[in-house]
């Protein structure tokens, strides 16, 4: 890849526009699974392209690979804002999860030829982004994160990985590896989208007909479920255990709010739950089922996480 101007293009304001906006979908797939959040992700890629035009154009020119100097400028910039998030979320309001990527696809949809939601289609969705793995992603430091997600995901060489971590390439194949491990011990087995569908599906229709028992049912026994309000909007206990503790719970809360439409919706690929009231999505669950029951509910409440959902929302 290269950002030197094609012969006979010469009238054209800037020849390599097109090659380096078309680094912007990886660069946000890159961004988002380091962050865990859509918003810091565009953030981080916007900033990256003010850098790269802020350069003069023989500085450009001196680039033999935009796409790789963008990438290693994103990935830095996300090894600086991992590093002051763990700051930042000890004063955050009640528990954090990532941000899940907006997607209105039902389950048993095809989506249309062209029809692009934006930006969750940029995001390819595959088992890197599934809320499980997301946050398995948040016990790592931030050195193992970026060297683990830039090798194992984007299969970035530690040559490359070690000039943006700081380290030597062997610190960063021995920090991929530690986090390799950690991620497998705490990953339960892979189960595929159709399975989770029944459960959930099951789930569902066990909430909407506020049935405790076919809830508990439904549920692990040690089952865990985290909501994430950001403290802005109201809320019980952010962080429930038990099977009992949860159905009792979410048969309450359909008591209390009985207008509320619980709606099939992928999320984060996985099959999950959005929650809508009066039209408005005030909730988006994403879940994990191991052995036929579902073991984490993770419920993202905060407004501010949910904005790329609500776009576009109809009347």
């Amino acid at each position: 890849m290269t950002s030197r101007s094609p012969q006979g293009h010469e009238e054209q304001l800037d020849p390599s526009l097109d090659t380096i906006m078309g680094e912007r979908r990886r660069l946000i797939n890159l961004a988002y699974r380091l962050l865990g959040s859509v918003t810091d992700a565009e953030d981080v890629v916007q900033e990256a392209y003010v850098r790269w035009y802020a350069m003069t154009p023989s500085q450009q020119r001196a680039i033999n690979s935009p796409g790789s100097w963008l990438a290693k400028v994103a990935s830095r910039i996300c090894l600086d804002l991992l590093g002051s998030a763990r700051a930042r979320r000890e004063t955050y309001v009640g528990e954090w999860v990532p941000e899940p990527v907006p997607d209105r696809t039902e389950w048993t949809a095809v989506r249309p030829a062209g029809a692009e939601p934006d930006p969750a289609e940029r995001i390819t969705l595959d088992e890197s982004v599934t809320m499980a793995f997301l946050v398995v992603l948040e016990s790592l430091t931030p050195a193992e994160r970026v060297s683990f997600i830039l090798h194992d995901v984007f299969r970035y060489p530690f040559n490359d990985i070690a000039d943006i971590v700081g380290r030597t390439p062997a610190a960063c194949r021995q920090l991929a590896t530690s986090a390799r491990r950690r991620i497998r011990d705490a990953q339960a087995p892979h189960r595929p989208s159709s399975r989770q569908a029944v459960i959930v599906r099951d789930f569902r229709q066990a909430w909407e007909a506020k049935d405790v028992d076919a809830l508990i049912n439904l549920l692990d026994p040690g089952a865990l479920s985290v909501a994430d309000t950001g403290g802005l909007v109201e809320a019980g206990a952010r962080s429930v255990e038990g099977a009992a503790a949860i159905a009792h719970g979410l048969v309450a809360l359909r008591s209390r709010i009985p207008d509320l439409a619980i709606l099939e919706r992928m999320v984060n690929g996985r099959p999950g739950l959005v929650i809508q009231r009066d039209g408005v999505i005030v909730s988006v669950m994403a879940l994990e089922a191991d052995d036929d029951r579902i073991t984490r509910i993770w419920a993202m409440r905060n407004p501010e996480k949910l904005r790329h959902w609500r776009a576009g929302e109809e009347d």
